[in-house]
């Protein structure tokens, strides 16, 4: 998609969803849109929103929400980027990128999301990892791999539930290991009983 295919209002609204999806993680409500671009009437931004999902960029889901679809480039100048899935809630058990957990597509540079791996972001919760620089709400960017390498930070699936730690391999057992402040985190240790769903690229503080 070209820029020239968006009214101005459009560009605005698009951006302003993208925002609320990284800091908020979820589409903005009619009114914080309407208010956001200036409209005095729900319907005004209902507008916007209903010419978006014709253009293929956003799509209504049945809680009444919105999935940002596509992130169209809206400029010229923009860097080469990649358009990445950022992952809400995932459900006990399930893939982490399942539709239903995909909140939206979030343009993330080639030169960390590399081309030849598939790439997902996640929103940290707790603060486990806070010492490794990864503190409750940032988004980290995760490599998707079965694989880990010793001291690599990892999204491992433990008894269906998602967590991040420091995996260690040692003696034929693994260590998910906590970087935290709170005394309360312990060590995870494991034989085979776990997936590992990705390796830690990047860490996006949360700014909102």
């Amino acid at each position: 998609m070209e820029r020239q295919e968006f009214t101005p209002k459009q560009i605005e609204a698009i951006r302003h969803i993208r925002n609320s999806l990284v800091h908020q993680g979820r589409t903005p409500s009619v009114r914080k849109l309407m208010t956001a671009l200036g409209y005095k009437s729900p319907k005004s931004a209902q507008d916007i929103l209903e010419q978006l999902e014709k253009k293929g960029v956003i799509k209504k889901l049945q809680s009444g929400d919105y999935q940002l679809i596509t992130d169209p480039k809206l400029g010229v100048d923009r860097a080469q980027t990649v358009d990445v899935p950022l992952v809400g809630s995932v459900a006990c058990g399930g893939p982490i990128l399942a539709e239903e957990n995909i909140e939206g597509f979030i343009p993330v540079s080639t030169a960390i999301a590399k081309p030849g791996s598939k790439h997902y972001l996640l929103r940290a919760r707790g603060d486990s990892m806070n010492k490794a620089g990864i503190k409750d709400s940032d988004m980290i960017l995760v490599r998707q791999q079965a694989t880990a390498e010793d001291g690599d930070k990892v999204v491992a699936l433990i008894d269906n539930e998602v967590t991040i730690k420091e995996y260690h391999r040692s003696n034929g057992m693994v260590v998910l290991m906590p970087r935290s402040t709170n005394q309360r985190h312990k060590p995870i240790i494991l034989t085979h009983d776990f997936q590992v769903q990705g390796t830690v690229v990047a860490v996006v503080p949360n700014l909102g």
